[in-house]
């Protein structure tokens, strides 16, 4: 008898005991009441605000390291530029530099080769002019 007594406690047990696994299952897979569902969505609203501003925040910092990386790049491209003007005009420089020495150099020349010419001329009108006084005098 006590086996048959024994037997009896273990099928009582597992039929609570599945019973229950049933009542929790039901629960789970069981529709919900309009308070329960709308707490659910409140949860998975504020679940949902919580995960977007999460992305707007990490989107602010990606876009505030865009913007300095354009900051940067663009300060870089300037500096260059500015070094690049630099040189040019220093190249500019040396042209008008050795542009003014030459045209100098060509002035002096000029003038030095006006001033032989000048003198040739000089020197032919004055024995033009002596010898006409010569040919006057004799």
């Amino acid at each position: 008898m006590s086996r048959d007594n024994g037997l009896g406690k273990g099928i009582l047990l597992g039929f609570l005991a599945g019973s229950a696994i049933g009542a929790i299952i039901a629960l789970l897979y069981a529709p919900k009441s309009g308070k329960e569902l709308r707490g659910d969505i409140k949860e998975k609203t504020d679940e949902f605000l919580d995960s977007s501003s999460e992305y707007l925040a990490n989107a602010k910092v990606k876009a505030t390291e865009i913007i300095n990386e354009g900051k940067k790049r663009s300060e870089r491209i300037i500096s260059d530029a500015k070094v690049k003007v630099e040189n040019l005009l220093h190249d500019a420089e040396k042209v008008l530099t050795d542009a003014k020495a030459k045209t100098g150099e060509y002035v002096a020349s000029g003038k030095e080769n006006l001033q032989k010419e000048s003198e040739k001329l000089k020197n032919a009108f004055k024995a033009g002019v002596d010898a006409y006084k010569n040919e006057q005098n004799s």
